[in-house]
């Protein structure tokens, strides 16, 4: 079964870093999406039904939380993993993620390692 990455963020170059991070894992047959809106970012999840989402919270159209929030707690799809990323990283904000149905919370700038290990692990 292929397994599939999506990475959501409105800022090219987060998505780029993001997708040079996680590009080893493209020669192991993981295709990597990338949307860079919360509504583009919740039509992919619906349509290619993503094992793991890397989701930016800051964004237009329809926050991180939002879309998190509809993935999990309206459309009900437990089994895609979402790792919310932020600049902001008081604990009252990652609180905020995981009642929103994030699996993970990850704050910017993240460690390429940290981020690749993750990926790994919910992939396996």
């Amino acid at each position: 079964m292929d397994k599939k990455i999506l990475i959501v963020d409105d800022e090219s170059h987060i998505r780029m870093l993001i997708e040079q991070t996680l590009e080893d894992l493209e020669d192991n047959g993981v295709e990597l999406l990338f949307a860079e809106n919360g509504q583009q970012a919740l039509d992919l999840i619906q349509s290619e039904k993503p094992n793991l989402v890397f989701l930016d919270v800051m964004m237009p159209q329809m926050n991180g939380m939002e879309v998190c929030y509809k993935v999990k707690k309206e459309l009900l799809l437990d089994e895609v993993y979402i790792i919310l990323l932020t600049a902001k990283g008081q604990e009252v904000d990652r609180q905020k993620g995981l009642e929103m149905g994030a699996n993970k919370y990850m704050t910017k700038p993240f460690d390429p390692d940290e981020m690749l290990e993750i990926a790994e692990e919910v992939l396996n």
